[in-house]
């Protein structure tokens, strides 16, 4: 009954639009068919991780697939307004917000009770990012340079605004946005009186960043 509830329950946002999670959740197949079923990415990173990203940071980035803002070829069949009008963007970012993934299993407590099933179905929902090589140390000081202050201590982002977790996202996707920041294909700041982050480094920081962030979702 719990399960049902939750599964079910109409949420009211900012703007007091109803968002429905069992409609989000149908959208989502389609999403999964890339995504993944738990929207937890593949390919390493040619599909990026989506679950638990903020709520209006997975809102944000849809609305610039619909305008085209933000360009991925992809995308373009899924995003027009026919197949996602609005209602239907505020649900299923509702919903892949509210799935949770694990770095790692949980330990088990109660060894009487032990449910090999249940344990089975808590490993789909594992996603570890596969550490790189690099200087970490240097890889921190560029980390503290220019991402910590928006992305957090931890690579953790943060729920209440649009800013995405960096900790459990697929390096090759982090570089690919990095290398698109660098050339102005994508806006990283669109608040910023410019946007020239990451303007300078050589691809050896790059890896060292990544190398760094790639430890994050151990902690």
């Amino acid at each position: 009954m719990k399960k049902y509830i939750a599964i079910t329950l109409l949420l009211l946002t900012n703007n007091s639009v109803a968002i429905d999670l069992d409609i989000g959740e149908e959208i989502n197949e389609v999403c999964a068919g890339c995504h993944g079923e738990y929207a937890e990415g593949g390919k390493d990173g040619e599909y990026p991780r989506l679950a638990g990203l903020p709520i209006k940071y997975l809102e944000k980035e849809l609305r610039l697939f619909k305008s085209h803002e933000r360009l991925n070829h992809p995308m373009v069949p899924y995003t027009k307004e026919r197949e996602l009008p609005e209602e239907d963007l505020l649900n299923v970012s509702a919903y892949i917000n509210r799935i949770k993934l694990y770095s790692k299993l949980p330990p088990i407590i109660d060894k009487d009770n032990f449910n090999a099933y249940e344990r089975l179905l808590l490993s789909e929902r594992l996603l570890n990012i596969a550490r790189i090589d690099g200087d970490y140390a240097g890889g921190k000081l560029i980390y503290n340079n220019e991402c910590k202050s928006c992305h957090g201590q931890n690579g953790e982002g943060k729920e209440k605004k649009d800013i995405p977790f960096l900790a459990g996202q697929y390096s090759k996707y982090l570089l690919k946005q990095i290398n698109a920041y660098q050339s102005g294909e994508r806006v990283h700041d669109e608040e910023a009186s410019s946007d020239s982050i990451f303007i300078g480094y050589s691809s050896t920081d790059l890896n060292n960043l990544l190398a760094y962030i790639s430890l994050l979702d151990d902690k």
